[in-house]
């Protein structure tokens, strides 16, 4: 699995010209499924979107995580995220998870994430999204579940 993880100040998810999620300061998450994904991989990612010191402290050091600063998470399910650009011009998607396992995997991992953080919103899956952002600092992070970067 990964995912992009980025600092926001404000994030929202528009379909068919409405904004269907919004959140304030917190993490706007783009995550990615990987055909092999398990439940492991959804803990990991949730772990440490949850955890990850991003957010300054009084003295201006990352040192905060979300929950510390008690931030907002927007999740949106991208599936580019698995793209391989190495040959060609046009990216193969073949390693990314097949549509329908990967729509149940996304709304189990959305229940998962619920679970571990109160504030939590989503994009729709599938849909043709439009996501706006304001990234703070900018801080950007890229997680992958089995720490290939």
């Amino acid at each position: 699995m990964r995912a992009v993880v980025q600092r926001v100040k404000s994030a929202s998810v528009t379909v068919d010209g409405e904004i269907i999620a919004s959140t304030g300061n917190g993490l706007l998450v783009l995550v990615g499924f990987h055909s092999s994904d398990t439940h492991e991989d959804s803990d990991y990612i949730i772990g440490k979107c949850v955890n990850l010191r991003i957010f300054e402290d009084n003295a201006g050091l990352m040192n905060l995580s979300v929950s510390d600063t008690e931030g907002e998470i927007l999740v949106v399910s991208q599936f580019t995220l698995y793209g391989d650009a190495r040959k060609g011009r046009r990216p193969s998607f073949s390693d990314s998870m097949p549509p329908v396992k990967a729509e149940q995997f996304y709304n189990d991992f959305l229940n998962k994430f619920k679970e571990n953080y109160s504030s939590v919103q989503s994009g729709r899956f599938q849909a043709d999204m439009d996501v706006a952002l304001v990234n703070s600092g900018p801080v950007t992070i890229l997680l992958d579940s089995k720490k290939q970067f």
